[in-house]
Parts: C-alpha cells; structure tokens; sequence
C-alpha cells in the first residue's frame, strides 16, 4: 500500500504539470454525468414516480451507483487500460520486475480527473439528503458506507475481468462496457424497474444489485430486512473469482516478442 501511495503521489504530480487541461478534463467528466442527470430530471417533470420511487430517492441511488464507479475509474484504470499494456509488450517489462503485476497494472494508470464524476456524485447525494426524508441513524449510515464499498470492488473486479480477456484476445471485448459503463447508466434507476430476469442475472451472475438495489431497500425504509444491509460484503466477494481468472490468464500468457 505504501509503495502504491508513492505511485499515485508521482502521477498526481506528473498530472497537476498540466493543470488546465486537468481541471478541464476534470470538468467534462462531470459535465457527462451532469447530462444523465437531466435526463433524470426531466422524465420526473413529467411522471411523480418511477416503479413506486421518488425522484429523490432514485438521486440518491444514482448518486451511489456514479461515487462507486467514478472511484473504481479512477483508481483501477490501470486494468480498463490494460489492451495497450499488452500489446505494447509493456506487459513483458512488468512480469521480469520484483513487485506483484497487480500492484504495477493498477499504479500504471490513475485518472485523478475521473474524480469530476465524483463531484456530480456528491452534489446529488447532497440534494437527496435533504429530500429524501432518510432517518439516518447509525445502520442507515453504515448500509451507505457499505454499498459505496462493495460497489467499488464489483466494479474493479468488473475492470480486472475486462483486463483479464486481453490474455486471450490481445484486443479489449466491448461487450464488457455493458456491465461496466452500462452499469453506471442502468444504475441510475433501481435494478427492480427493468424486470425480475434482470434483476436476478444481476443478483446472481453480476452482483450489481447486492450493493445497489437491496441494500437501497433498506437505505429508503421500504424493507426492514436487515439482512439487506450486509448484501455489499457478499457483493465484494465477487473480486475473488475475478482475480483467479486473471491469475489464469497470467498462467497462459505468451510474450508478444517485442
């Protein structure tokens, strides 16, 4: 962690040498979001609820679904940029290196200005505080540490996954954006809305809904499970299997000669 620390102090240094075009990248990422938020916007100008809820309450699933994601980008970019890694044979440079490739694949990139998500993020949790008339007692305010947590591993074992098919293809699949950019999209509304076969291929296939959909349930007051509050520890379990695959592409990878 310390050595992962000075890497992300160098690139953040290396970042800020260009600070208006860090600021201005910083800003049209959360300019991107800003328009998911219209859209979001305008569809309750017309309709009180979506599916029983309220447009405070879908910010606030939004605004959990995006801090999750933009922390994920920012910080596992190494693994969404990885096709380069590999097929620039820069790979072949980080297995012949002493420190474990995980640590080097995740420290070779790590976009500062994806934070600019995370501000459009805080802004409309800030707006759904107040709105969405949540008692925040102590569970409540664990659930949301939780959910923001497992979010973050599921979306880095998503990334990992991602990175891990290039052993195979060379070449980044963009099927996998659906699960990934996809997720930040869908996300913005609770999993429920899309249909029951959904809502379990992303309970039971891709954990999306442990940290988004059921531990919210209980976040709103619309369950009383506390079970669901524990769901993002279960969702976080999702990183395991991510990791042996790539363990298992490591396994198979041939250098690219270069």
């Amino acid at each position: 962690m310390k050595l992962y620390l000075k890497y992300a102090s160098i690139i953040l240094k290396s970042q800020m040498q260009y600070k208006a075009s860090f600021f201005m990248t910083a800003l049209g990422q959360f300019l991107v979001s800003f328009t998911a938020f219209l859209g979001v916007r305008f569809m309750f100008a017309r309709f009180n609820a979506v599916s029983g809820f309220t447009f405070a309450e879908v910010l606030l699933c939004f605004s959990i679904i995006l801090a999750s994601f933009a922390l994920a980008e920012c910080f596992v970019r190494g693994f969404d940029t990885f096709p380069g890694i590999i097929s620039n044979g820069e790979f072949d440079r980080i297995m012949v290196r002493p420190r474990n490739e995980i640590l080097q694949v995740l420290s070779s990139r790590i976009e500062f200005s994806r934070l600019g998500r995370l501000l459009q993020a805080l802004g409309m949790f800030a707006y759904a505080l107040h709105e969405s008339n949540v008692e925040w007692t102590f569970d409540k305010i664990l659930t949301l540490i939780l959910m923001l947590t497992g979010g973050f591993f599921v979306f880095a074992g998503l990334f990992v996954v991602y990175a891990g098919l290039c052993f195979f293809t060379l070449e980044g699949l963009e099927f996998m954006n659906i699960f990934t950019d996809g997720a930040r999209e869908f996300g913005k509304f609770p999993f429920s809305i899309y249909g029951e076969s959904v809502l379990k291929f992303l309970t039971y296939v891709i954990p999306l809904a442990l940290f988004q959909y059921y531990p919210f349930l209980y976040l709103i007051g619309k369950s009383d499970n506390t079970l669901y509050m524990f769901l993002p520890l279960l969702g976080m379990l999702f990183v395991i299997p991510c990791l042996l695959f790539w363990r298992f592409g490591v396994r198979h990878y041939k250098s690219t000669g270069s």
